[in-house]
């Protein structure tokens, strides 16, 4: 009778032998010979801790990197030709560089007549007229858009989201000429009363007065505020879309916590919502900043050009997208193209500032 084996005997073993004697097992490590790696079938090919990736995952993964490679190449590209493009121009500026930030007056560009061949121009008019105007239309567009992206994801009846969801991503879809065509024959005569309304009783204040002489015509139709509002119905589809895709992925858990405190549902989209999609609501609202700063045909019609900036939202102005397409005829001759180049340069760094202090608060909601 054979006894159970002890707890001092080899875990593996293997019947007898030819003459009952019992031989150990060949172990993948060890090996018929002792040597390490060796079986009786060969070699034993040792497994990484890393898995073998397909040929697809390595493809997919290949042409995503080179699509953000290529990205960055673009815009590094672009970044370097603008600068390649304005310095020749900045180097005619008659106070040099420094005049490019603090000279406020006309731009005089026609350097074969002055004096030693210098330019002036500036971009302070350009960079006011540009914030003032995208800050107005981001301050009218955001509370609109936060209404209608709470509208839809959680008060809206099931079988209206869709198309009314459709409805308002359509505007996206306007083309922004239209938008100006409408912004210069219907809605600017429309505000006309009302800007003379206001500027009846709060006319001291620095944002909403003109002077009558010098722009009548800009306090009834094409100004700074009529232009602020045709930018917040163009941004208006970007920033209430964003917020509301973000909005249906709060967690259904603490939604249902919260009714089951007793919440109302106003306090269950205050209490869980809102602080759950407020960075994607942010970022929304950049994106159409982004927008709002770089809009070009719908500001071209809607606000009346002019030269100097009076810190009025009904006067005119001019903004850096408005004055590279009013100068277009101009830029056969590179030295004065360079100088709207210039401008452009600024509008590009201006729209990385936003983007990265988007990010930035975005960041520090999480």
């Amino acid at each position: 009778m054979t006894s159970a084996p002890s707890e001092q005997t080899p875990a593996r073993q293997t019947g007898t032998g030819t003459h009952g004697t019992v031989q150990p097992v060949n172990d993948s490590t060890t090996g018929t010979a002792g040597q390490p790696g060796q079986t009786e079938k060969g070699p034993v090919i040792a497994r990484s801790g890393r898995s073998a990736r397909r040929p697809g995952d390595r493809i997919f993964s290949g042409l995503t990197t080179g699509s953000a490679v290529l990205i960055t190449v673009f815009i590094a590209a672009i970044a370097l030709f603008l600068i390649l493009q304005a310095l020749p121009a900045l180097a005619k500026e008659r106070d040099g560089i420094l005049g490019f930030f603090t000279y406020s007056g006309a731009w005089n560009l026609n350097y074969a007549t002055n004096d030693g061949g210098w330019m002036q121009f500036g971009i302070p008019n350009l960079f006011f007229t540009t914030v003032l105007a995208s800050v107005l239309a981001l301050v009218i567009a955001m509370p609109v858009a936060l209404g209608i992206a709470i509208f839809l994801s959680n008060y809206c009846p099931k079988h209206l989201v869709r198309p009314l969801g459709f409805m308002v991503d359509l505007l996206a879809a306007v083309p922004s000429i239209v938008f100006g065509i409408w912004g210069m024959q219907v809605l600017g005569p429309s505000l006309g009363g009302i800007f003379e309304w206001v500027h009846s009783w709060a006319g001291g204040f620095f944002l909403f007065q003109w002077d009558q002489q010098t722009s009548p015509a800009f306090s009834t139709s094409r100004n700074i505020f009529t232009g602020g509002v045709v930018l917040a119905i163009m941004i208006l589809p970007i920033i209430a879309a964003t917020a509301r895709e973000v909005f249906v992925q709060t967690p259904r858990g603490q939604i249902e916590a919260a009714l089951a405190l007793g919440a109302t549902r106003w306090e269950v989209v205050r209490m869980t919502v809102l602080p759950f999609g407020k960075s994607g609501y942010i970022s929304g609202a950049m994106l159409g900043l982004g927008r709002a700063l770089g809009e070009t045909m719908a500001l071209y019609m809607v606000i009346a050009s002019a030269p100097g900036f009076r810190w009025s939202l009904f006067d005119g102005g001019t903004t850096f997208a408005t004055a590279i397409a009013n100068a277009a005829p101009e830029f056969n001759d590179d030295t004065k193209a360079g100088a709207y180049i210039a401008a452009g340069l600024v509008l590009f760094a201006l729209t990385f500032i936003v983007n990265a202090a988007a990010r930035a608060v975005v960041n520090n909601r999480k």
